[in-house]
């Protein structure tokens, strides 16, 4: 299991942090997502057997928000 802490930008409002953790949430190897809207962050904890870091960050640039 791995765990990283995105900086994402463009995340604004409760909206924001269900589409995020909603679409993250929902992929095959992530077992938590938790967004901290006031700093901009995005938490994962991942089986990268299952799911790689660039998936999760294409799914959050899907959403519409941007990963630095």
């Amino acid at each position: 299991m791995e765990s990283v802490t995105l900086n994402v930008q463009g995340m604004s409002c409760g909206h924001c942090v269900k589409a995020v953790e909603g679409s993250v949430g929902e992929m095959k190897g992530v077992k938590t997502v938790a967004v901290d809207l006031q700093n901009g962050k995005v938490k994962v904890d991942f089986d990268s057997a299952s799911v790689s870091l660039d998936e999760i960050i294409e799914t959050i640039d899907d959403q519409g928000y941007e990963v630095k």
